[in-house]
């Protein structure tokens, strides 16, 4: 089934949606890489097929292909991401999943530890703008730019 194409329906909307996404690629301190790191870790959480594709193929251009596959279990692995980069995932889990975790005073502690005030805001804005491109992502069906021979 066809799905709608949330961003023709409501300019509006997505023009302004867009706009906190250029406030986080050209006016935040947060490293590129780590930004396209938390799309990529709450779009696989929220599970929105078009935003994985897409952050995955930006990432291919900075991080090698091991890395990105071991996201999901990035925990796991922890000599494969830095310090920071272990903080903003944990931190992106705990935000995107808000309605189980409550964002505890411990998971709040971490992440002030690792980022200065203004980046951890700018992370948590940066967290709530992909949770809110995946609301619209997965139930209007984005297409992906994947294909079966790649």
């Amino acid at each position: 089934m066809t799905r709608l194409k949330w961003y023709e329906v409501a300019p509006d909307g997505a023009k302004a949606l867009y706009g906190v996404h250029n406030y986080i690629m050209k006016n935040t301190g947060l490293p590129e890489e780590l930004i396209h790191l938390v799309f990529l870790r709450v779009s696989q959480i929220n599970g929105c097929a078009h935003c994985i594709d897409l952050h995955s193929r930006d990432l291919r251009k900075t991080m090698s292909i091991e890395r990105i596959t071991l996201v999901p279990v990035w925990d796991e692995v922890p000599h494969l991401f830095s310090d920071q980069e272990r903080a903003a995932l944990a931190w992106a889990e705990e935000v995107t999943l808000v309605s189980e975790t409550h964002v505890s005073d411990e998971a709040y502690a971490a992440a002030s530890a690792a980022f200065e005030p203004k980046d951890l805001v700018d992370l948590t804005i940066t967290i709530a703008a992909m949770n809110a491109f995946n609301r619209l992502g997965a139930p209007f069906r984005l297409p992906v730019a994947a294909k079966a021979t790649e």
